[in-house]
């Protein structure tokens, strides 16, 4: 098959926007996917549209517990792990001035610690085969900080932070930082403030199709070994951020 990849490949957040187009894409390579989210009913119907090379697991990215276990769940349906696609993010944007604590903790709950509990299980089976690939979603929001957006910016540099940390402890991993601009997903449709709410959709006239991401994600796995795609930014050609 032309534009292969013989891996077995986790995708986290699979069931809309980045993560369910990131398995479209890689589904049409041949790969072995192992999707995951938390609305199982739409994780059913997407492996069963994809076929028998897609399977899937309800997961919760802030359980570590629950991470294993899906971890360990592809490893039997499919023998082995090759790549951890981290996906899942929240983004309930506010000004700090709202105080809303509970989308702040929610945000490093999912952004952060989602990506550490992805990270923790697959690192060591990745370790022991001497191989492996961590391709973490951030955003634009890894590179810049914007009012409304100080904590989800600031969870996103983390992810970026972390990700160049694993690529430096690892000869042996590879390690893919993707950023987004603005992306038409329904990221952002947890946001209770109102006027912010608004001017997310008025961003959102310039943005792009969750498929450019997922060729991005593409891009980064075709790579032979010995080739690590470390960050790619991704934005519509009319962006202004």
């Amino acid at each position: 098959m032309v534009g292969s990849i013989d891996k077995v490949v986790l995708v986290t957040g699979a069931s809309s926007g980045i993560g369910e187009a990131t398995a479209r894409e890689l589904a049409k390579t041949g790969a072995r996917l192992f999707i995951g989210a938390r609305r199982r009913e739409r994780l059913r119907a997407l492996a069963d549209e994809l076929g028998e090379t897609v399977a899937w697991r309800e997961l919760d990215v802030t359980d570590g517990a629950d991470f294993e276990a899906f971890v360990e769940a592809a490893r039997a349906r499919f023998g082995r792990v090759d790549v951890l696609v981290n996906n899942a993010g929240v983004m309930p944007l506010s000004p700090l001035a709202a105080l809303k604590r509970d989308e702040w903790k929610r945000m490093v709950d999912v952004n952060i610690h989602g990506v550490l509990n992805g990270i923790a299980a697959v690192l060591p089976r990745f370790v022991a085969q001497q191989s492996g690939h961590v391709v973490n979603v951030a955003s634009v929001a890894a590179h810049m900080v914007m009012p409304t957006a100080a904590v989800y910016c600031g969870t996103k540099h983390a992810v970026r932070a972390i990700t160049e940390g694993l690529r430096q402890e690892h000869d042996e991993i590879r390690s893919t930082l993707i950023s987004p601009g603005v992306v038409a997903t329904e990221l952002g449709h947890d946001i209770t403030d109102a006027a912010v709410a608004a001017a997310l959709t008025g961003w959102r006239k310039k943005s792009l199709a969750p498929d450019a991401i997922a060729r991005a994600v593409r891009y980064a796995l075709e790579q032979p070994e010995g080739v690590d795609i470390n960050e790619v930014i991704v934005r519509p050609t009319a962006a202004d951020m």
